[in-house]
């Protein structure tokens, strides 16, 4: 079967990655067609080819510039006309880069899958009958969670298009250096991850320090006056693999206080692949595999009090600590690609 996996912004490279070796190793013949990744070195293709079809001037010029965007948007067309011209029994698409114009110019070439990572991307979000529009062009839908599909579905995507496909985690063995008290706030820094609960968490759970890892999307010096007092490591930044395993291996726990905008979150799963518990607030799907593998603790959202309480009682309790750590090691067994990729096949089966 010819996959053509597609993601035109580069926005979860890692991801397309191993999705895509996982792929091939089950048999699939791989095409990844995506632009160049803004932030650093995308991964080596193995067993599958790798082309850069879109925005080949806006992904290497322009940085973080707010003239970017119009050339992307510009640019956007000949990339849809260069992906139409590909070859493919599905086309699997992880993220519609550009919304507005793609209920517009776009239609597949192929049958057609789509990965909803966020369920409803933040800057169109209120816009539903856009997302209806695309969603329809799609004859499977995939979530991550059974929250993603119940909010799918009550949006009007029918229940036998959606289909539930867990994140897996992405595995790794940092070098464990953790001093017993470290809680990490990992992944880029937007508003919606909740920073600022975090450092009122931490300085409210007592005995415990602070590690932001991670590239800020936002001015961050209103979170540095709110750590005032409370002791704070920062390594900011686009983090190269190396000093992601060090952050990992640095890190007792991980604390994820979304607000309610994604459906799965990588850095969480990148937390348990590293055998790292979680903390969570309870939005979205990011509490299923935390609970389904007790590996850590989930609390309400927006409940900060919870969130500390929930912090001190795995720093305070070494037995309840290596419980969740256990719980961390069995969601990294279960949540393989190799299972992800079975089950994407067994969906672009239906509709080839």
């Amino acid at each position: 079967m010819r996959v053509l996996l597609a993601d035109p912004p580069a926005f979860t490279p890692t991801y397309d990655h191993e999705l895509a070796v996982a792929l091939a190793r089950e048999g699939a013949e791989v095409e990844l067609v995506t632009s160049r990744f803004r932030f650093g070195s995308a991964p080596d293709p193995e067993g599958y080819a790798r082309r850069e079809l879109f925005y080949p001037v806006s992904s290497r010029v322009f940085g973080r510039s707010p003239l970017r965007l119009p050339v992307k948007a510009a640019e956007h067309p000949l990339g849809l006309a260069l992906m139409r011209r590909r070859p493919a029994d599905v086309l699997h698409l992880q993220w519609l880069a550009a919304p507005e114009l793609d209920v517009r110019l776009w239609r597949p070439q192929a049958p057609a899958v789509f990965t909803a990572h966020d369920l409803l991307p933040r800057r169109t979000a209120t816009k539903l009958q856009l997302w209806r529009t695309l969603l329809s062009r799609f004859a499977r839908v995939i979530v991550h969670s059974e929250s993603g599909r119940e909010t799918l579905a009550s949006l009007g995507v029918p229940e036998e298009r959606l289909r539930v496909i867990p994140h897996p985690v992405f595995p790794s063995e940092p070098e464990r250096r953790d001093d017993g008290r470290t809680v990490l706030s990992f992944g880029v820094i937007r508003p919606y991850k909740g920073l600022g609960d975090a450092i009122d968490a931490v300085r409210r759970a007592g005995d415990a320090r602070l590690l932001v890892a991670g590239d800020p999307l936002e001015p961050v010096d209103r979170y540095r006056t709110a750590a005032d007092g409370l002791v704070v490591e920062w390594r900011l930044g686009y983090l190269p693999p190396a000093e992601v395993d060090r952050a990992f291996g640095d890190a007792t726990l991980a604390v994820f206080p979304y607000r309610p905008e994604l459906d799965q979150s990588g850095a969480l799963l990148r937390a348990l692949g590293a055998g790292v518990p979680a903390v969570a607030y309870d939005v979205g799907g990011v509490a299923e595999p935390v609970r389904r593998f007790e590996a850590g603790r989930v609390v309400p959202a927006g409940d900060v009090e919870a969130l500390a309480e929930a912090i001190r009682e795995l720093l305070g309790d070494p037995a309840a600590l290596e419980r969740a750590r256990e719980g961390a090691r069995r969601a990294r067994e279960e949540l393989t690609w190799e299972a992800a990729a079975r089950a994407h096949l067994a969906v672009y089966e239906e509709v080839a």
